[in-house]
Parts: structure tokens; sequence; C-alpha cells
């Protein structure tokens, strides 16, 4: 053989050795390159608050908003998915920043149901007609507390007031429940949050007599009553005979 022909021979050994050698790296890559595994995770839309919500306001679009929450983490039927769902309806309770609303904590207008979702428990709510003096000028709005005073006249010349009732809270003034408007309005009736004693009470008044209603400053207080022990004077028993008898000792 010519030098030439193993020149040639020893170049093609070298690149099928080249080819080979690249062919097995690339082989041995594959087998160790890490699979990937893709993971679904159902999202589902799910209504939160975005701005706070007071008790007995009817919820509009400004206070919520919409975000995907993952399914697995949706552990109830009581939410909602969509904004329309929501607006409208009237919060029973107070419902703050980035909680879920749920159709437990509101309910829905009409049918008296907006002014009972603001009752607390064991409260009722009594309506009694007033006017432009029992309403305080007009100056009575929801939310105010009262003191609600008795007049009872017993003839032309001699009358006595008491207060029956202290600390009442106003929860609506005619048929509106909530108002931003600070304007006196003349009203016909006032609805009083009060317990059923406290209602009892109310109405017995009315019935006796003038009410008056007293607006209070919402930040006082009124200090307990104390109340009023009786202590027996002492005494000192005499006996006679067989009869005997107590007598108090005086200072």
């Amino acid at each position: 053989m010519s030098k030439s022909q193993v020149f040639l021979l020893m170049l093609i050994s070298a690149v099928l050795g080249l080819a080979a050698v690249y062919i097995a790296k690339q082989w041995m890559e594959e087998q160790n390159q890490p699979q990937v595994v893709t993971e679904t995770v159902e999202r589902e839309p799910v209504v939160f608050v975005e701005q706070e919500i007071i008790a007995g306001t009817i919820i509009e679009s400004k206070h919520l908003s919409v975000k995907l929450l993952e399914t697995d983490w949706v552990d109830d039927e009581d939410h909602f998915s969509a904004v329309d769902d929501v607006v409208g309806k009237v919060a029973s309770t107070s419902l703050f920043p980035g909680e879920i609303v749920h159709s437990y904590r509101l309910s829905v207008p009409g049918e008296g149901s907006t002014l009972a979702a603001v009752i607390e428990d064991d409260k009722r709510a009594v309506t009694i007609r007033v006017n432009d003096v029992i309403g305080v000028a007009g100056f009575l709005l929801p939310g105010n507390k009262v003191d609600v005073l008795s007049t009872v006249k017993f003839n032309q010349t001699r009358s006595k007031t008491n207060t029956v009732l202290k600390n009442i809270k106003v929860l609506a003034v005619d048929q509106t429940a909530r108002t931003n408007d600070n304007k006196p309005v003349i009203v016909r009736a006032v609805t009083l949050e009060v317990t059923p004693k406290e209602a009892e009470k109310l109405l017995t008044a009315k019935s006796n007599g003038e009410i008056q209603l007293a607006l209070r400053n919402p930040h006082q207080k009124d200090k307990p009553v104390a109340k009023r022990t009786y202590v027996p004077q002492p005494s000192v028993t005499i006996i006679k005979g067989t009869q005997s008898s107590n007598i108090r000792v005086r200072d």
C-alpha cells in the first residue's frame, strides 16, 4: 500500500471514531436527562371582599373583586363565582378586605330582611311614631344612641317625667337604615333596638303618657348604679320571765 492510501484509511478511522464518540455521548445525555412532568392545577373564580363592608350595607361592585383560587382550597358551596351574584345583597355582618364572600353572611333586600340583618342577637326592633320634637328636631340618624323619657300628666298642673330606657340604639329613621347625610330631616317614625324587657317598658310608657327621645353623646358611658343594701340597726333582747322582746339600739 502506498503512503496516500494508509493516510486515507487513518483519516477515515479517525472520523468514524469521533462519530462513534459523539453518538455515544448523545445517547448517554438522553439517558441522564430528567423527565419533566407537568401538573395541571384546577382553579375557579371566587368573589373576595375588596373594601370593608359594614353590617347593613347594600353591597356594590366597588366592594368586591374576583380571584382565581385552587379548587382544593374551596371546601364549601357557600361562596360566589361572579360579582353580579353578590351586588344588591345586604351584609348581615361586617365583612373585611381579603375574605371570601359567603352566602350565609348576606341577606336579600325586601321582605323586611334588610333591617332584620342588622339586629343583634336577643334584641328586637320596635318602631314608635314621633314628631319633630320627639325626633330631636330632625337631627336623629341611624346609629345614634338615645335615652327614652316618659312624661305622665296627672292633671293640668301636675306631671312627672322619668327616664325609662338608656343608651338605646336607633336602627332606622322612617324607612332609612343607613345614611351619610347629616342634614336634619323631619321624621314620622323611629325604629329602636331593644331587648324584649325594654320593649315592654317602651310600649308601656307610650301608652301611659308622652315619650321624648334625648340624643346622647356616642362616647358617653353611664356609671354603674350602686345597689342599696339594708343593714338593720343593732338590737338588744330583754327577757322577763317567760317573755322576751327586742329593743333596737339607737345612737
